[in-house]
């Protein structure tokens, strides 16, 4: 059974840094889209930034320069680097994983960026960014 664990959230001022981890197990990590969401009170579920098998790299227009997501394939875990905060980026960040579908034109996979396209899911750790 696939298991997403986040760790890492909590409070900081605004300009402040986090590093969010994400234990992956269950699943291939290796061979699976992997991907960082957030929700804050009162608004849909968005993504912030996501990873394929090959370690292509793709980011929301309000997190790209800030944020840095990677993963470890040897101990199965994803990061997302969080640098200059602002409190608009307070919200519950989860990770989430899927297998995605095979390109016909390149190699690696199409990773979807909507929370539709994630199957898998953690139960989010709460990040805090205090003016």
């Amino acid at each position: 059974q696939a298991q997403l664990e986040e760790s890492g959230g909590g409070s900081v001022h605004a300009g402040g840094s986090l590093k969010l981890s994400c234990v992956v197990s269950g699943l291939p990590f290796a061979d699976y889209c992997l991907g960082w969401f957030r929700q804050a009170p009162g608004k849909e579920r968005e993504g912030v930034a996501r990873i394929d098998d090959r370690g292509r790299t793709n980011y929301a227009d309000s997190v790209k320069g800030r944020f840095t997501i990677s993963k470890d394939q040897i101990n199965n875990q994803l990061y997302l680097q969080m640098n200059s905060l602002k409190p608009e980026d307070t919200a519950m960040y989860y990770c989430a994983a899927d297998k995605g579908r095979e390109s016909l034109s390149t190699p690696g996979l199409l990773c979807g960026s909507t929370p539709d396209d994630f199957s898998t899911w953690g139960l989010g750790t709460q990040v805090t960014v205090l003016s």
